[in-house]
């Protein structure tokens, strides 16, 4: 199987890692050949079988703003990545895309960090698209979330919901 990933610039060098040790290291893992074209912005990879899925996530995690060390848990089994495209919301308005990250990111980043703390998962808010990293039911609950937030629901409103959902979960 092949897959060719559009990789935003600023992050191709993140892929490849000091002395193209991250691309390696996912190649290693994933028994895949990685091709970076860094002029386009192009990373192709090539592999067979949930070795050759997990290591396009991976990729694409990497793509979206997450750090090698968070995208990798990726290789594990069950985790798995979900990106919302925040354009869905906001249609092309730059200025209401900006205000939409800011309100998922909280000030200090305080709302992305008590979505992560509270759905045990990893969360990237960059350029058009949130990303998430977690098991499909943290998943579910971070994205819900999230979603509340693009749709325009207060803080404590989405902050509630996450209590229920943490008292819920433990319930199990």
């Amino acid at each position: 199987m092949e897959e060719l990933i559009k990789v935003p610039e600023e992050r191709i060098g993140v892929i490849i890692g000091p002395k193209g040790s991250v691309r390696k290291k996912i190649e290693k893992k994933s028994k895949s050949k990685i091709v970076v074209d860094s002029e386009y912005g192009d990373v192709t990879i090539e592999g067979e079988g949930e070795d050759f899925f997990k290591a396009a996530s991976v990729i694409k995690a990497i793509a979206r703003g997450f750090s090698p060390e968070r995208a990798f848990k990726l290789f594990q089994d069950d985790y798995t990545l979900k990106i919302i495209d925040i354009t869905e919301y906001t249609g092309k308005s730059t200025a209401t895309q900006k205000a939409k990250r800011g309100r998922v990111i909280g000030r200090g980043g305080l709302t992305r960090t008590e979505i992560e703390k509270k759905t045990h998962s990893m969360v990237s808010v960059y350029g058009k698209t949130i990303s998430i990293i977690g098991l499909q039911q943290d998943i579910e609950s971070a994205e819900e979330a999230i979603d509340m937030l693009l749709n325009g629901a207060k803080h404590a409103t989405m902050e509630r919901y996450l209590e229920r959902e943490t008292t819920e979960h433990f319930k199990l």
